[in-house]
């Protein structure tokens, strides 16, 4: 195996690691990947179309929208940049952080630009990398629980009060 083989394995991500930390399921993490993607097609192309302007603030925010794409691709799918030496480090890199950390990056990323140049262009081509981060934010939430579960625990909460409520009016008797 060459050296440029060993590299790419040890920068290929983990799918067993990632998985078991963060509570997500198969799909929900392909949907966010996708999501990823087509985000990163809608700033490109929204934000190649902002650039042709003559306002600063508009190409700033076009320019800072093409980097969004760019950073969703190179996070979300490395395959589209082969053509980067450490797009899969970049990567694994990604897939190591939590998602509420991914949440609070990729809206981030995307309310910038919208901020910078309010326009229809901006609010809709960093709407889809605005709703990556918003699905990554709810993976971080957790799962729902059951109704069992939360029945339990109310009626121990119940029973709990009443027992403190006993035992203060045991002690003032």
């Amino acid at each position: 195996m060459s050296s440029q083989d060993e590299h790419f394995q040890a920068g290929a991500p983990d799918p067993g690691a990632s998985s078991a930390d963060d509570g997500m399921t198969w799909w929900y993490r392909w949907l966010c990947r996708i999501a990823g993607v087509i985000g990163g097609v809608s700033c490109a192309f929204a934000g190649l179309w902002n650039c042709v302007t003559i306002n600063p603030l508009n190409i700033a925010a076009g320019v800072w929208m093409m980097l969004n794409a760019f950073v969703l691709f190179l996070c979300e799918a490395p395959f589209c940049c082969q053509f980067i030496e450490f797009a899969n480090a970049v990567s694994a890199r990604a897939d190591k952080l939590r998602p509420w950390q991914k949440a609070a990056f990729y809206c981030g990323m995307a309310v910038f630009p919208v901020v910078l140049s309010l326009t229809l262009t901006t609010l809709f081509g960093n709407a889809i990398a605005f709703a990556t981060g918003v699905l990554y934010g709810l993976s971080a939430l957790g799962k729902k629980g059951d109704a069992i579960s939360y029945a339990r625990i109310h009626q121990q909460q119940k029973q709990m009060d009443e027992e403190k409520l006993t035992g203060a009016l045991e002690g003032q008797a």
